[in-house]
């Protein structure tokens, strides 16, 4: 039985308008809807952590944001640490011209350092920053695959008593009116 509340009207002043007052806010629990797990699914591939809000989850939106947030913070970092560091063995690199093709060897770097390192370093931030792109991207598919899951576990009932019940006891089979078979007795209740 649903009923949230009843428009009252109201005179005041000769002006009528409609005020609403709770009369009965007993909701049923069978008329609870839960999110169609497909939608939830497309919701959070559209925007991260919407899914989750439609399955009533908002407190793993922060957890969301920030795991997107934090791993593009770092790939950025990487990227600008790549960039330099090709910039700097690119300009140290005795067989390739002064163009300054990738910019200016930045500051922090030493004049006198050995391309080996630099090519080293180089390879090691672009690596980590690919690897980084990976884990954005399975971090966003985290986000969908934890909405549609949850949207398909909603229903399921997950009350105090989801207990399993056995109960083993001997009971005695008569089979005819002279003698009896002992047997086991195996009951389990949901």
């Amino acid at each position: 039985m649903k009923s949230l509340s009843q428009p009252v009207k109201e005179n005041n002043h000769n002006r009528q308008f409609r005020a609403f007052q709770p009369d009965n806010l007993i909701l049923d629990s069978s008329s609870v809807e839960f999110p169609d797990p497909k939608k939830v699914l497309k919701q959070s591939l559209m925007i991260p952590g919407w899914g989750q809000v439609t399955n009533k989850q908002i407190w793993k939106v922060p957890i969301v944001y920030g795991l997107l947030g934090g791993l593009t913070y770092y790939s950025i970092q990487l990227h600008s640490d790549y960039k330099d560091y090709r910039a700097a063995y690119y300009n140290l690199n005795p067989n390739t011209p002064d163009d300054l093709r990738f910019g200016p060897t930045p500051g922090y770097i030493p004049q006198n350092s050995s391309l080996e390192a630099l090519r080293q370093n180089r390879n090691f931030y672009r690596n980590r920053r690919d690897l980084v792109y990976v884990f954005i991207g399975l971090s966003y598919a985290l986000n969908a695959i934890d909405a549609y899951v949850f949207a398909h576990l909603r229903s399921f009932d997950v009350s105090d008593d989801l207990s399993l019940r056995t109960n083993i006891e001997p009971v005695l089979i008569a089979q005819n009116t002279f003698r009896s078979v002992p047997t086991v007795l195996f009951t389990i209740n949901f």
